[in-house]
């Protein structure tokens, strides 16, 4: 067999076995809100396929899926931002479902507990400084904190010692470093932060419900959603302190 003939058949069937090879799988994106970075990180872990997470504010997220940013699975701290997305047509009405649940707790980097506190004990113990929290108006950590504080008549008192912030986790952090003495997140962040202490539990009436609500905009999604609800992915979230709907 000549020189030529052989290089030409090794050259074909080179380039049969590279169009036989599969197309290498794409990550599949996840665009989630700020305070389940840490336990979405682990649950995306029991992926087969890779997974990339996006995480901020859940106002920032919903907007960026709105404008068409390539999310598979968009999860959110607050319905009314999903409730939005429906709203704009990216979101089917019946497929969103609520994930996890969440508490509210106001948290110090140091000093005593501060049990059932009212306008004058939060300003006491902020001593002209300020109360770090998400945005009252995009941020759900912020929608709720305000919440809590219109509940126990301390919002017009504190509305001018506020530190807010794009997302939650910034929120901690400020609290974290000592740069706000007190701080309104989520339990789970609380417990992800040993910088901080948990000075009060905020009852759950004081503040609408906190859920977390989940969507699959493409079919790879589709079948990120089954993990996000496995009973492997459930243990993981209560680790961090996510309830279950």
């Amino acid at each position: 067999m000549g020189k030529a003939v052989l290089k030409i058949l090794l050259l074909g069937t080179a380039l049969l076995c590279t169009a036989a090879l599969p197309a290498a799988a794409r990550d599949l994106t996840v665009f989630a809100a700020a305070s389940l970075r840490g336990a979405l990180d682990e649950v995306a872990a029991l992926s087969d396929t890779p997974v990339a997470i996006s995480y901020g504010g859940s106002g920032a997220m919903a907007r960026q899926v709105a404008q068409g940013a390539p999310a598979d699975v968009v999860v959110l701290a607050n319905p009314q931002w999903m409730t939005w997305l429906q709203d704009q047509g990216v979101v089917a009405a019946d497929v969103p479902v609520t994930l996890l649940t969440n508490t509210l707790v106001l948290i110090g980097h140091d000093g005593p507990a501060l049990p059932a506190p009212d306008a004058t004990a939060l300003l006491a113990r902020l001593d002209g400084q300020r109360l770090a929290m998400g945005q009252r108006q995009s941020v759900p950590a912020g929608i709720y904190a305000r919440a809590w504080l219109e509940h126990i008549g301390a919002w017009e008192a504190l509305k001018p010692h506020l530190a807010e912030v794009e997302n939650v986790r910034a929120a901690l952090a400020l609290v974290a470093r000592g740069d706000a003495p007190l701080g309104v997140v989520y339990g789970s962040d609380a417990r992800a932060e040993p910088e901080v202490h948990v000075l009060w539990e905020i009852p759950g009436d004081q503040h609408p419900p906190i859920t977390y609500p989940a969507a699959a905009l493409t079919p790879e999604g589709a079948r990120f959603m089954a993990v996000l609800r496995s009973p492997q992915a459930a243990e993981i979230f209560a680790s961090y302190g996510f309830g279950l709907p």
